[in-house]
């Protein structure tokens, strides 16, 4: 079938379906296709791919089925997009993709597929990474470690990291503690040193440290930061707003000023 052909299939179509995006993604390649996406590759998209991801997360986190299917769509395009460009290389294709996915988790599902019994989710949990730990040959802990993705947000890698690195932990949250309160001192000489590279090493011991104490207190690091932040612009936007309305400028006002304002909401809200 020619893409001319592919293109009026696809008008005549009311429903599509996974086989037909496919199809879409051809023919936007195609020499009769999209200029743009004709000239992308593989890391010309990485950002996209990425934004995509988080956006799906946004719609998971408002709980906001209509923006989910949205987005899942988006994340499924770029999938589908990167499967193509590797099939003009005939390198490997959508179908290829599928068959390793469904063949990876046959294997790492045996209690499903297979004879072994795994009553419990912590079961299951352990049995994957047994598995996944020898498809991919990690001998040791450190080989584990290392095959975290360091592109990942620094914070849940640091999670990451210290889960998989559970034998070198600390014995409670108590000692965690007083791990921070070493951090801060270390970090306090390191500022009156004044070395840039010592205070950034110092800052990262100290953050490293509270993902430890996160992970102590069963809490995820970057759900709580996520939290404090939107905390954070919350409260701005309250402040700013009674700045506005006072006729001021915010830019222009002191900390103290804008404290008070913060301080007086509050009082008003209690």
């Amino acid at each position: 079938m020619t893409v001319e052909e592919k293109i009026k299939e696809l008008l005549s179509r009311e429903r599509y379906h996974f086989d037909d995006l496919v199809t879409v993604v051809e023919v936007l390649r195609s020499e009769v296709g999209c200029p743009w996406d004709r000239e992308q590759n593989h890391k010309s998209i990485r950002k996209d791919f990425i934004e995509e991801t988080y956006e799906v997360i946004e719609a998971i986190d408002t709980d906001n089925p209509e923006l989910l299917r949205e987005e899942l769509g988006d994340v499924m395009l770029q999938v589908v997009f990167h499967a193509r460009i590797e099939e003009e290389q005939e390198s490997f294709n959508i179908d290829d993709v599928a068959n390793d996915i469904c063949v990876k988790l046959i294997h790492r599902h045996p209690h499903v597929f297979g004879e072994v019994i795994a009553e419990t989710s912590e079961k299951v949990l352990s049995n994957w990474e047994k598995i996944k730990s020898e498809e991919k040959e990690r001998r040791t802990v450190t080989d584990k470690l290392r095959s975290i993705p360091p592109m990942l947000p620094a914070l849940m890698r640091a999670e990451k990291v210290g889960k998989k690195a559970s034998c070198f932990d600390f014995e409670n949250r108590e000692a965690v503690m007083d791990k921070v309160c070493e951090e801060l001192c270390e970090l306090n000489e390191a500022i009156e040193g004044g070395e840039k590279s010592a205070i950034e090493e110092e800052m990262g011991d100290l953050l490293l440290t509270l993902t430890s104490l996160c992970r102590k207190l069963g809490v995820e690091p970057e759900v709580a930061l996520n939290r404090a932040t939107d905390k954070f612009i919350d409260r701005f936007s309250i402040v700013e707003n009674a700045v506005i309305d006072a006729g001021k400028d915010i830019n222009t006002m002191s900390m103290s000023e804008l404290d008070a304002i913060w301080d007086e909401y509050k009082h008003k809200k209690m």
